[in-house]
């Protein structure tokens, strides 16, 4: 390995690669999260979006304006703004003209601008854009000193940092992007609620999030539907800036005749779609073998019948006028219509959840995650200041005004002695400055003045005008030494805008279950059987004659077990995981069955120890070689995945044991004993009640263990005995009967060696 010597003096033309890929790395991820991916909270707009809406009132496409080809207002922004793929700047337009997407379109589209079925919209050459009434909301006072303009990409125009938005668009719009270690996703919400709630913030700055959620209860999408998020989570929600809120589709009974009804879904949640909802009703009525299948599942075929006994017929009737109208005929008026729509929104997309994440471009100009209030208080302060900068650029204005028209009027007094010294002087310039005391400004406009404003008329104009904005100055001046009273200006346009913008809620706020299906398989009896080299197969029924299954060559069987179909399947590895099958899709029939590893992901070197299954609440002991275990419930072995989970931790070289189902009532019985045997034969038995119930890890120590011994046996027992049975050096069986009182005492002792006849085969409650 070459060596390699460091210069003589690192300064600042020397930079290590590993501090350069950092920098450039956070150079670039801030680049994402404050020039792409997020919104600002105090306009709510993307730089992507605040680039359109600029260069569109640049173009004066206003809303009363004619519409142009969306593809010169994409020319404009790339040219001027934007320097990125003209797909991503028209995508954005799209997004921004879509009324079920945004609740509030800022872009009027005409054309076709997309469906919420998930039709893309028309290329930009066909479809025309301009803004809608509400865009002023954002850009009205643009040119009013409130903002501060910045350089674009090359220096030739400039463009806004922020735009001077009246109401809080980030949270009436919400918005949605991926950055660089961090995502946003802000559901929309009522112009009015949310309008109230910032007016009642101003009023009482010391309100909490509470208290403004008594304006603003939850979300309010553009589709409408049904919010059945409990109270407390969305409080909760609303503190943290994090959570999900639950939607259902809203939907009517209608009444036909003979008794018979259908259901007629009018609103869907967001992200959801006629065309989706209609795809996985497809699917499930007429399902296809997974990958690599030749034929469907168990759980497949239990889904077709289910819902096929379930829906008689389903069509789309959205239209113009309607945009959401699925129909659902069931297949007999006998069916309950909530059951009907219960089960439907528990297969289907009707019911789902919404995630909600409130990351934002703060005002200190740094992403994160903020609560209502702070997303409130943060616009507020925004607004104070922009409405403080609207009043001195206006002051400023006036100021100049009358100047001026201070000028105009010492000159309208003296007008002969004016027009003389203009005649007479070469420079009369200075002679006006002079002569009347005028300022530079003020001898200028003279000059430039034409000679009809000098008529007499003119003079009650001047004098009107000049009244007029005397009065405006002392208002204004009066706005910006009171804060009171500039409140009170920001809650009067504040309640101007939302008498002109506000709506209804669409969203229906009311709590309720959420949808679950309780059982898709029939609740019959099944009998497992598993052998030795990790093949299982199903049988209907319990006490079942197995005297005659048959086994492939070199195998024999490990383990049946009596269960039901409804039940999970647990497998427990030798490595301490287990994994979870459904009791339906294990084969039946008269065939050998299928290999474990085939139906779950087995890891390396780990080997089926036992199955299990029955209730959640059901009990077991698990134990290893290591002379180690614990008490664990049923259910909190169940793994959601094909991979599985630990449950018991393991050191190198031990084992899993089989578990040893326990009673509950086992649990207190002081009488219940765990006899734990070692591969040496020692025996010792403890109460039940020494360990303890864990949901995974290593548990406690059962019996001390010599170098080299090992935990060979464990069952538990109420009997005074135990049976053993050993084997003798000429293979002849022999059982004894062990009493536990001789081997009793307390956990994790050595415990008794048992003087046996053999080699120790197995150990039995008696």
């Amino acid at each position: 390995m070459t060596e390699h010597t460091a210069p003589a003096a690192v300064g600042e033309d020397y930079l290590l690669l590993g501090q350069y890929a950092e920098r450039a790395y956070l150079e670039y991820a801030m680049s994402v999260v404050k020039g792409r991916a997020l919104p600002d909270v105090s306009d709510g707009q993307k730089p992507v979006q605040r680039r359109i809406l600029y260069a569109m009132r640049d173009m004066g496409l206003t809303a009363g304006a004619k519409p142009v080809k969306s593809a010169r207002v994409v020319g404009e922004i790339l040219g001027k703004y934007h320097p990125h793929g003209d797909s991503s700047a028209y995508e954005a337009m799209v997004r921004m003209a879509q009324d079920f997407t945004l609740r509030y379109p800022l872009i009027d589209g005409i054309g076709n601008f997309g469906s919420r079925d998930g039709d893309g919209a028309a290329a930009m050459r066909y479809t025309e854009a301009r803004l809608t009434p509400i865009a002023e909301l954002l850009l009205s006072e643009i040119h009013q000193g409130t903002v501060d303009f910045v350089p674009n990409y090359d220096g030739a125009f400039e463009e806004p940092l922020h735009l001077p938005a009246r109401l809080p668009m980030v949270l009436l719009n919400g918005a949605s992007g991926i950055a660089v270690g961090m995502a946003t996703e802000i559901p929309s919400h009522n112009l009015t609620e949310v309008t109230q709630a910032a007016i009642a913030l101003l009023k009482k700055p010391a309100l909490d999030t509470a208290d403004l959620m008594a304006y603003i209860p939850a979300p309010d999408f553009a589709g409408g539907g049904q919010i059945i998020t409990p109270a407390a989570d969305l409080q909760h929600l609303y503190e943290t800036g994090k959570g999900s809120v639950r939607v259902r589709a809203r939907y009517e009974i209608e009444k036909l005749a003979r008794g018979q009804w259908r259901v007629v879904v009018t609103e869907l949640p967001p992200n959801t779609s006629t065309q989706k909802i209609l795809a996985e009703i497809e699917e499930q009525t007429n399902p296809k073998p997974k990958a690599g299948k030749k034929q469907l599942n168990q759980d497949q075929l239990n889904t077709k019948k289910l819902m096929l006994d379930l829906i008689d017929k389903v069509r789309d009737e959205s239209d113009g006028e309607q945009p959401v109208r699925i129909v659902f005929e069931p297949k007999s008026s006998r069916i309950e219509p909530e059951a009907f729509m219960n089960t439907l929104m528990a297969q289907t997309s009707l019911e789902g959840n919404v995630p909600v994440n409130l990351v934002m471009m703060g005002s200190d100009n740094r992403p994160a995650q903020k609560n209502l209030k702070t997303i409130l208080q943060e616009w507020l302060d925004f607004r104070v200041v922009t409405v403080t900068r609207r009043l001195q650029f206006r002051l400023s204005q006036v100021e100049k005004r009358l100047h001026i028209l201070e000028g105009r009027l010492k000159v309208f007094l003296h007008i002969d002695e004016v027009i003389r010294v203009i005649r007479e002087s070469d420079e009369p310039k200075p002679e006006l400055m002079k002569a009347f005391g005028l300022s530079d400004i003020q001898a200028e406009d003279i000059l430039e003045i034409r000679l009809r404003q000098l008529a007499r008329l003119e003079g009650f104009k001047l004098e009107k005008e000049l009244n007029e904005l005397q009065e405006e100055q002392g208002r204004l001046n009066i706005l910006l030494g009171d804060e009171g009273e500039k409140k009170k200006l920001i809650i009067k346009e504040m309640q101007a805008d939302m008498k002109q913008f506000g709506d209804e809620r669409r969203t229906l706020v009311e709590e309720a279950g959420r949808a679950t299906l309780t059982q898709t398989t029939a609740d019959e009896p099944v009998t497992l059987i598993l052998s030795a080299k990790g093949w299982i197969r199903s049988r209907s029924g319990h006490n079942l004659d197995l005297s005659q299954t048959s086994f492939k060559e070199g195998d024999r069987l490990q383990q049946t077990l009596e269960g039901r179909t409804v039940w999970p399947v647990i497998v427990l590895d030798t490595q301490g995981r287990t994994y979870t099958l459904d009791a339906a899709e294990i084969p039946g029939g008269r065939g050998d069955g299928v290999p474990v590893s085939s139906l779950i992901e087995l890891h390396n070197g780990a080997e089926v120890a036992a199955i299990l299954t029955g209730l959640p609440e059901q009990h077991y002991l698990l134990s290893n070689s290591g002379g180690y275990g614990f008490i664990t419930r049923l259910g909190d072995m169940v793994s959601r995945i094909k991979a599985g989970k630990v449950v018991m931790s393991l050191d190198k070289g031990e084992n899993v044991l089989p578990p040893v189902a326990v009673y509950t009532s086992s649990l207190i019985n002081p009488d219940c004993k765990v006899v734990a045997l070692t591969d040496q034969d020692r025996a010792l038995a403890f109460m039940l009640g020494e360990l303890k119930v864990m949901a995974k890890g290593r548990g406690l120590q059962l019996i001390s263990l010599h170098e080299g011994e090992k935990l060979a046996h464990v069952l538990t027992t109420t009997a005074p005995a135990v049976a053993l049975e050993s084997v003798g050096k000429r293979g002849a069986v022999h059982k004894e009967n062990i009493s536990i009182a001789e081997i009793d005492g307390k956990r994790g002792r050595k415990g008794k060696a048992l003087n046996l006849s053999g080699r120790l085969k197995g150990l039995f409650d008696e």
